[in-house]
């Protein structure tokens, strides 16, 4: 107490000392001791009420001690009599035992004479119900057969309350009702023969569906109080519980899944589409009993029963079981593809299981996977590997078939440009995009990997196809008669490859997300180019074969008293040139300017064969001059082929030679060679030597 005092007063020290911490605050004692005076009788007010507050709480705790106390005086002396009076009834109890067995026997007598009626007409109330059943007439039936039921199970039930060990009497009883079980197994056939048929039976006639649900229900509820009278006293009639609600919905998924397994009309033996079939169908079957069961069925099942719910399960389960048993078989490359195109698009799509008049009615992402991730993967595995051969089998038959056509006797057919072609370009892409569309309605990830393997097999097939053009030509030059359109098939060989690159960058543009270049683009570039360039090559060398005669003739003795072999090789190349004209660009350009670059060299080659010595200056300056025309022949004419393009250069090389030739000062001969050479550095200096051996040789 006096620690307290002592940290009050310290407290109130404190208080005053940070009250009067100036002077000018003195003039404010007075009133700082009226306010800490009304603080004080405040809070002396506030402990006095709580004081009496807890002064009664204690008052009426003890009131109601006081009182309790009472109570448990007198509870104990009612417990006294109590006890005092069961002790003094225990003979009485007893002297009542005969009492107790009067009202059991009356009980069950009572129950006998209730049912006396009954029992003596169950012979025919059997017969009534057998009638109404085969009749169809369930509910009447039902009714008939629960009073049977109810008769047999009260003469029992009190048998057992009664003697539960005399079995004798039990077996009387349960063989005098003994038909009665067996029209109660003949009334659930005819119940499970109605659901079987429920989505007729609710088109024609749903009031049959709703007694079935009826009876069904009356039923569970009769199970529900025989197994609760059960727990109580251990008897159950014979034959429960029914459990009708439960063979109701296994009757219901069988029907289902008969329905799914029996909408297989065809099979691959007798109709190649036969997947497609099946798969059109069961999905006509499903929706069609779908939208049956929303607006039909539901109405004639109770609310709890979630009737559209649990068939969609049901539906779904049973075309799952079904389509697992498609994948399970050994499938076809199209038949993979149609199931497949079924299962991950067409099932969740409005045109089955999205339909509008379903969405309504519930999430269909909720629903799971017809097929399990795994057996989507072994069959898009399975379909790759069978796609992969068969389009190996395809190119090889395309390729076979197109060189049958190099052969023929009839030049290959023109685009609406007039550009050679052959099919076979058009017969690998429409195979490519066929398969392509295909693989689109899957999946865009699994259409973009097919059309990646489209493109390695691209890359063999095209290594092939050049294989089969050098074979092509290899086999023409054995005979240059045959085959009769050599050039013009070759010719169409060219323009297939720059139809190849078109077909190709069209394919990826519409198949593929981006542009992005794939590992076989760079082979297959390089290999259509590699064809391309072959095929140039091979008509260019058709071209100087022809040509060799002439080009031999160029700078000899013949050339020069008169020979008309330019004039034959302008007009044999302008020839060629004229079919050349169908090969598109840019291999018609190259190819020109290649067969200028040619002629040029072997001009220059003859050149420096040394094939004619000159007699005399004279003859000097008429080769001189002849070379000056005949390259400007040169120069006229590939300016025809190429449309006017820039090809002087080529040909002032010959005119370069011959003004070497028309030269009469040996001292510039030199300084004119070495102005040739450096302008024309692929005539090296040792090469241009014969030149001097030309100009001074008689």
């Amino acid at each position: 107490m006096e620690e307290t005092n002592r940290e009050a007063v310290a407290t109130a020290v404190q208080r005053v000392a940070g009250m009067l911490q100036r002077s000018d605050q003195l003039d404010k004692v007075e009133q700082y001791r009226r306010r800490e005076a009304r603080k004080k009788a405040s809070v002396e007010a506030r402990l006095k009420a709580a004081i009496q507050s807890q002064l009664d709480g204690v008052r009426t705790g003890l009131s109601q001690l006081h009182n309790a106390l009472g109570d448990v005086k007198d509870i104990q002396n009612s417990l006294a009599d109590v006890s005092k009076d069961w002790r003094q009834s225990i003979n009485t109890i007893e002297n009542l035992k005969d009492v107790k067995d009067a009202v059991v026997q009356h009980s069950q007598l009572a129950s006998a004479v209730e049912n006396l009626k009954n029992i003596f007409s169950v012979p025919e109330i059997v017969a009534d119900t057998q009638v109404l059943i085969e009749q169809a007439e369930l509910l009447e039936a039902h009714r008939k057969l629960m009073d049977l039921e109810c008769s047999r199970d009260d003469l029992m039930y009190e048998q057992y309350r009664m003697d539960s060990k005399n079995t004798h009497d039990m077996n009387l009883i349960r063989n005098y009702f003994g038909q009665v079980q067996g029209l109660s197994d003949d009334l659930a056939k005819q119940l499970w023969m109605v659901l079987q048929r429920a989505m007729g039976t609710v088109r024609r006639d749903p009031t049959m569906l709703v007694s079935v649900v009826r009876i069904i229900e009356r039923e569970e509820k009769i199970d529900r109080r025989m197994l609760d009278r059960k727990k109580q006293t251990g008897f159950i009639p014979p034959g429960r519980p029914k459990s009708w609600k439960e063979k109701m919905f296994e009757v219901l998924e069988g029907t289902v899944t008969t329905r799914i397994e029996g909408s297989q009309s065809v099979t691959r033996e007798a109709d190649k589409m036969w997947m497609v079939r099946l798969l059109e169908i069961t999905r006509k079957y499903v929706l069609d009993d779908l939208i049956v069961v929303k607006n039909l069925m539901v109405q004639c099942f109770p609310p709890h029963y979630n009737t559209l719910d649990r068939f969609l399960k049901l539906y779904h389960n049973a075309v799952s079981m079904r389509v697992q048993e498609l994948a399970a078989e050994d499938l076809e490359a199209n038949e993979i593809v149609s199931l497949l195109t079924w299962v991950l698009n067409t099932y969740k799509s409005v045109e089955m299981m999205g339909h509008p008049e379903l969405l309504t009615e519930y999430d269909i992402n909720l629903m799971g996977p017809l097929l399990p991730q795994e057996v989507v993967e072994a069959l898009l595995s399975k379909y790759v590997q069978t796609f992969t051969s068969n389009i190996t089998g395809w190119l090889r038959k395309a390729l076979e078939t197109d060189k049958k056509d190099w052969f023929k006797e009839t030049e290959p057919e023109a685009d609406q440009d007039g550009y050679y072609q052959t099919t076979l370009p058009a017969i690998v892409f429409q195979m490519f995009e066929q398969n392509l569309q295909v693989a689109a309605q899957i999946d865009e990830t699994f259409k973009e990997k097919v059309l990646k393997l489209c493109l390695k097999q691209m890359n063999s097939f095209l290594i092939r196809y050049r294989e089969e053009v050098i074979a092509y030509k290899e086999d023409h030059l054995k005979d240059r008669q045959l085959p009769q359109c050599y050039v013009q098939y070759m010719i169409a060989i060219i323009n297939n490859c720059h139809t190849f690159k078109e077909s190709i960058s069209s394919l990826k543009r519409k198949y593929l997300k981006s542009m992005e270049q794939t590992q076989n683009d760079a082979a297959i570039e390089k290999t259509l180019n590699d064809v391309a360039k072959d095929g140039c090559q091979f008509l260019l060398d058709e071209v100087f074969l022809d040509l060799e005669q002439h080009l031999n003739e160029l700078l000899t003795r013949k050339w020069l008293t008169g020979s008309h072999a330019v004039d034959t090789i302008c007009v044999t190349v302008e020839d060629y040139f004229n079919d050349f004209a169908k090969i598109k660009k840019p291999f018609n350009t190259e190819m020109t300017s290649e067969a200028h670059r040619r002629v040029v060299v072997e001009y220059i080659k003859a050149v420096m064969q040394k094939r004619i010595s000159f007699k005399n200056a004279d003859e000097r300056r008429e080769g001189a001059e002849r070379m000056i025309k005949e390259a400007e022949q040169f120069k006229f004419l590939f300016r025809k082929l190429t449309a006017g393009e820039e090809t002087d250069r080529l040909c002032d090389a010959i005119a370069a030679i011959a003004e070497v030739f028309k030269l009469t000062d040996p001292s510039l001969l030199y300084l004119e060679v070495s102005t040739l050479v450096s302008k024309y550095p692929d005539i090296s200096y040792q090469i241009s030597t014969p030149l001097v051996a030309h100009h001074w040789l008689r």
